[in-house]
């Protein structure tokens, strides 16, 4: 059974990708914080032709969710095709003023899950890569281009979405060779409600569509296990192509 584990599942992004994969095929487990919304998204993910999901409602900044999203998987399908590291939290301001508990909030659910996350499924990534070793296993991480270039206001953001590739790059070195794989990809503004902060000043017309990061998605899950790509960006069209 092929099947996918997606966080932020319930709008955006997150949704657009477990979407195509439910039109794959593929057997689903979401998660988000809303329990109900995540509920009404796993209808729509059978009704686009996922053989099955299980909608686990969590805060990932809660060490203790990560385990239990990951758990609920194991149970239901047993290995993992794709790890979707889609879930994060958006945050600006500058590094003078910026709260310390908004910090620790940033860091825990933009850096902290994703590695729980991939250290938990790494078991069922590898039971994947071995049952299919052609194809193996793979882990699409969303991090930002503000983690390869900085940008004023943005560096707890930014931090965090760096270290992602780091991690990323890393886990490669340790694992690609063994048919499970991950990619970060780094877009610069989507048009999501996660935008709707900027888009006085960058209309929602100017920024990256969803689907395009679900083309790309698509992609890569569709690589061989002899084809790594570490990172990259996405720019938005225009003359700023180095910026958010």
């Amino acid at each position: 059974m092929t099947s996918a584990l997606v966080t932020g599942a319930s709008r955006g992004i997150g949704l657009g990708i477990a979407t195509r994969l439910a039109e794959r095929g593929y057997s689903l487990t979401i998660s988000a914080r809303g329990a109900e919304r995540l509920e009404s998204v796993a209808e729509r993910l059978l009704e686009a032709g996922a053989k099955e999901v299980r909608a686990v409602a969590a805060d990932l900044a809660d060490p203790e969710a990560t385990a239990r999203v990951v758990e609920t998987h194991r149970e239901a399908f047993g290995s993992m095709k794709a790890l979707i590291l889609n879930a994060g939290v958006g945050t600006a301001g500058p590094i003078a003023e910026f709260p310390a508990r908004r910090f620790d909030k940033t860091v825990a659910v933009n850096l902290n899950a994703p590695f729980a996350l991939i250290q938990a499924s790494l078991p069922l990534l590898r039971t994947e890569a071995e049952n299919d070793p052609a194809r193996g296993s793979k882990i699409v991480a969303l991090s930002s281009i503000t983690g390869v270039y900085a940008e004023a206001g943005l560096a707890a953001y930014g931090a965090t979405k760096a270290a992602l590739i780091s991690l990323v790059e890393t886990f490669n070195a340790e694992e690609s060779g063994n048919g499970v794989s991950a990619s970060a990809l780094a877009p610069a503004y989507v048009d999501t409600d996660m935008s709707d902060w900027i888009k006085d000043k960058i209309p929602a017309e100017s920024m990256i569509e969803v689907n395009d990061v679900v083309e790309i998605v698509d992609a890569l899950l569709e690589l061989s296990s002899r084809a790594v790509v570490p990172k990259l960006v996405l720019s938005r069209a225009g003359a700023g192509l180095y910026t958010a």
